[in-house]
């Protein structure tokens, strides 16, 4: 059975189209020239228990008005969604109890008080059992060394450790179903791998649905076997990321160093010469990332890689190539760009 099941899920806002200016403001309070915002439109998804489903696209999508509608904040337009067999907003508190929950990095911690001290006020607020806090704190320490924070006022720590306070925060009370969002934004290198493997950890011996929102394709590519990418508050993509990776199989990139590099100039050049041989198409594209490198992902089951380079090489000087696997941020790149509809 599932413990997340949305069909036709959509909502819509109502929002006022302002004038500029003091005059345009004071017309606004008698204004009825309304504009109707479809955050989610139609969407329809099942997760099962004990999934990691990355759940992303880019600002604006609908990620989090999906969220806070599984978590019970926002109300659908119309649609059905049933988070633990219940209807998250009409039943908040019930829903909340088996939930957790990180927005945006607002903690949820006590900011004056020792980390410890706000766990405890946690454990009475969900009514955890005093062995079932031990069994969790005692996990928490043994998996990230998180007693030697205890001690210390929320306030106090770096944004690395409060977002692992705040993740024990969420776990802390078992619950089914964690929703994090961005959990390892702004941090460094170190601290993401404590973080991915502490997720993954709780995942695997709780049994813990985790719905994670990143633009961090390293946290999707660590933790997510499945991906939901959503656009314009419709679903692009539902399935395995293996899968990703097979639809787009064929393609490589060819990075060529060429001299003289005139930046933009030169990819542009790059470009016409590829496109007056091959046309365009989808399965054509040139950038730059690199100053000096010029970036030719090309579909090889289209038009063979050795051919292209041989064009490339035969219109300009290039000291240097290398052929790289199409990376997962490439591919949902364009997915977003409309690779799939």
């Amino acid at each position: 059975m599932s413990i997340i099941e949305i069909k036709n899920l959509t909502k819509h806002f109502k929002v006022l189209n302002r004038r500029e200016g003091l005059l345009g403001a004071a017309r606004d309070l008698f204004s009825t020239d309304y504009k109707m915002i479809k955050a989610v439109d139609d969407i329809s998804f099942e997760i099962q228990p004990g999934e990691i489903v990355g759940y992303i696209g880019p600002n604006g999508a609908g990620k989090s008005t999906t969220i806070k509608m599984m978590t019970g904040i926002l109300k659908p337009t119309s649609g059905m969604i049933l988070v633990n067999g219940q209807i998250p907003y009409k039943n908040r508190q019930r829903n909340v109890q088996n939930i957790g929950v990180i927005f945006g990095q607002r903690t949820q911690l006590w900011w004056d008080l020792p980390v410890i001290e706000s766990f405890k006020l946690l454990k009475e607020i969900y009514r955890v059992d005093q062995q079932t806090y031990d069994r969790q704190m005692g996990m928490f320490n043994e998996l990230s060394n998180l007693k030697a924070l205890h001690s210390q006022a929320v306030r106090s720590l770096s944004l690395g450790q409060r977002m692992l306070c705040d993740i024990a925060a969420s776990f802390l009370h078992n619950p089914r179903i964690v929703f994090l969002d961005e959990p390892t934004i702004g941090l460094d290198v170190s601290i993401k791998a404590k973080i991915r493997d502490l997720i993954k950890e709780l995942n695997r011996t709780q049994n813990t649905t985790i719905i994670l929102t990143t633009h961090d394709i390293g946290d999707v590519e660590a933790l997510c076997s499945r991906i939901i990418i959503i656009d314009q508050g419709r679903v692009l993509y539902d399935g395995d990321i293996k899968r990703v990776h097979q639809l787009f199989g064929g393609f490589r990139t060819l990075k060529a160093h060429v001299v003289p590099f005139l930046g933009d100039e030169t990819v542009e050049q790059v470009r016409r010469v590829l496109e007056d041989c091959y046309g365009q198409s989808e399965n054509l594209t040139v950038r730059s990332r690199e100053t000096g490198w010029v970036n030719i992902t090309v579909n090889q089951d289209k038009m063979p890689l050795l051919e292209v380079l041989n064009v490339a090489m035969s219109n300009f000087e290039i000291k240097d190539v290398q052929i790289v696997e199409i990376t997962l941020e490439s591919i949902i790149r364009r997915l977003y760009d409309g690779a799939l509809k």
